[in-house]
């Protein structure tokens, strides 16, 4: 098989959100720098937003909040275990990201004075900021892209950062999904911007491809990481979300709480105060589903029927438009009836959650010269704004450091490795195929993961997971296209063992419905007020180790402390 060699000062992974910013700022860092950008679509249709989104989830404006009031929503709303000056180094960053983004094109909602319509939807600020035409986002970094004269290669699966002599990276590896050609990239720094672990559980309609997220955001970047020596941060706390049930898109709390939405059980009534995207919520979400009220619905129906155009112009025709062809087969109207409501199957997201690639407030991983940004990265509740301000920080950091640094040479041995692991399953044939391998790994994802926790459930599914990695030794491809699943099911069961090694790790319950744990009921602040970070130990083997939570800079009392666990609406008797 064919291998092209390349080299660059800078490679960028990944060409959804994150990997663009990431690529043009270190192009404007230093303009002599070589940068590739690489993904394994094409960076005009890729990542999460494809097209663009219909908002920013946490837009910090002057007038409308502070960074500090964000700091402290986002410590509350993650039961007080984050990273604050990481957090901060987004909110210090959005505005600006804003701006610049408005001076690139993007079109932000905004009121008759020209200020942006901020809308409320967070528990304690208002951060929610609309985007009518959000669907050109993906044109517009394109653009941007191509006037950096930033390198791009489409349609090449990187599966591997090498390093060097001193664990510092060196090197990405991976192969054409049309072709099968190895590519070996030798590079001072990398980025990983490849977004959410989207394809960990199996959605209750049981498509493979029927994910939440995006379903290419397969869990590699999570897996590369962890191969090149990488912490991972507190895995066990799932992202878990409410969707439309049988759509696996979001109900979008964002776009309808703000203009009257809000969930509701069977019955009609609102059981939540607050829709915005929390362990404690999807808990409130889960007990009403056991509780006889349910199904959970989104309720609409009363709206007018202007603000339901506005909904449906938004909805239908930004994030996902077959949103609305969707609810036209089903014969659902938002006027005359709720739209049922469902939970998401489990997944690795910072964006919506806290797990990811352990990264401090440069972006930087603890393996010299790697760098995170976006969902697969560890900053808590980031959102696509997250992803851009992190890309940003990410590609200027990076760019700083190859300055200073030359190029290391990567382990040959670990190359060698990595090309035998690669052409493996185009070797055989008549194997399992990697549907089998990855269904059969989703299905026991679903069995012995999903929440609520059970030590000895987390303990067969580890047993189940090393069978399936025994029978990936015949796992056969007969094609680039099939070797490209192969590889992500590779990923998505090191994510499996990831998420039950963290999980059985942390012997308490946390962050609502993403880390209940039926053996370890309560909150255990006297042990467990720490992170948890997985890494590869000497033999191979997953290992943990809990990390201080770092001194606050933005004080948060008691009283706001609990804010998220006091969500749920009183009913008449029991406000009586």
């Amino acid at each position: 098989m064919k291998t092209i060699d390349m080299e660059f000062d800078l490679v960028v992974i990944g060409g959804g959100t994150g990997g663009p910013m990431a690529a043009v700022k270190a192009k404007e860092r230093n303009p002599k720098l070589r940068v590739l950008l690489i993904d394994k679509a094409n960076v005009k249709r890729s990542g999460a937003i494809s097209m663009g989104m219909d908002g920013l989830n946490n837009a910090v404006i002057p007038g409308h909040a502070t960074p500090e009031q964000y700091v402290k929503e986002i410590t509350v709303a993650n039961d007080g275990i984050v990273d604050q000056e990481a957090v901060m180094a987004y909110a210090a960053g959005s505005f600006d990201m804003i701006q610049e983004l408005d001076r690139w094109g993007v079109k932000f909602e905004k009121d008759e004075t020209g200020d942006y319509s901020v809308r409320k939807v967070h528990h304690l600020g208002a951060y929610v900021l609309p985007m009518p035409e959000g669907h050109h986002m993906k044109r517009i970094l394109y653009r941007q892209l191509k006037r950096a004269r930033v390198e791009i290669t489409n349609r090449v699966v990187v599966t591997r950062v090498l390093t060097g002599p001193d664990g510092e990276v060196a090197a990405v590896m991976g192969f054409d999904c049309r072709t099968a050609e190895l590519y070996v990239i030798r590079t001072k720094a990398a980025v990983i911007c490849t977004g959410a672990a989207g394809r960990l559980g199996l959605p209750a309609s049981g498509y493979l491809m029927g994910t939440y997220e995006n379903p290419t955001n397969c869990g590699d970047g999570h897996a590369m990481a962890y191969h090149a020596g990488a912490d991972l941060a507190n895995l066990e706390c799932f992202q878990i979300n409410p969707l439309i049930k049988d759509y696996n898109g979001p109900a979008c709390a964002y776009v309808t709480g703000p203009l009257g939405g809000y969930t509701a059980n069977a019955k009609g009534e609102r059981f939540i105060e607050c829709d915005y995207w929390s362990g404690a919520m999807m808990q409130e979400f889960y007990n009403e589903l056991l509780s006889g009220n349910g199904p959970v619905f989104l309720k609409l129906d009363h709206l007018a029927e202007e603000t339901i155009q506005e909904i449906e112009t938004i909805l239908h025709s930004n994030e996902r438009p077959s949103r609305g062809r969707f609810h036209e087969k089903r014969g659902n109207d938002y006027r005359k009836q709720m739209v049922e409501m469902h939970i998401s199957e489990i997944g690795f997201c910072s964006g919506h959650s806290a797990s990811g690639i352990h990264i401090n407030a440069r972006g930087e991983t603890s393996v010299k010269g790697l760098y995170a940004a976006g969902d697969c990265a560890s900053v808590p509740h980031n959102y696509m704004l997250g992803a851009f301000v992190y890309g940003k920080l990410c590609g200027e950091n990076a760019a700083a450091y190859c300055a200073e640094t030359g190029h290391a040479t990567p382990d040959a041995g670990a190359q060698a490795a990595e090309r035998a692991r690669i052409l493996a399953p185009l070797q055989r044939s008549g194997g399992l195929t990697p549907h089998q391998i990855e269904y059969k790994t989703r299905r026991l994802v679903n069995d012995y993961l999903q929440p609520p926790k059970i030590t000895r459930k987390y303990e067969i599914g580890l047993r189940r997971f090393a069978e399936i990695r025994e029978d990936m030794e015949s796992m056969s491809a007969g094609d680039a296209h099939e070797l490209m699943r192969a590889m992500e099911a590779h990923s998505i069961l090191d994510c499996a063992e990831m998420a039950a090694h963290a999980s059985m790790f942390r012997t308490e319950s946390r962050w609502g419905l993403y880390h209940n744990y039926v053996d370890h009921p309560e909150r255990d602040d006297e042990n467990w007020f720490c992170h948890s970070l997985l890494s590869r130990d000497p033999q191979g083997r997953m290992a943990l180790r809990k990390k201080a939570i770092e001194p606050y800079i933005v004080p948060v009392d008691d009283e706001e402390r609990t804010a998220y666990q006091r969500l749920r609406v009183a009913s008449s008797a029991e406000a009586a």
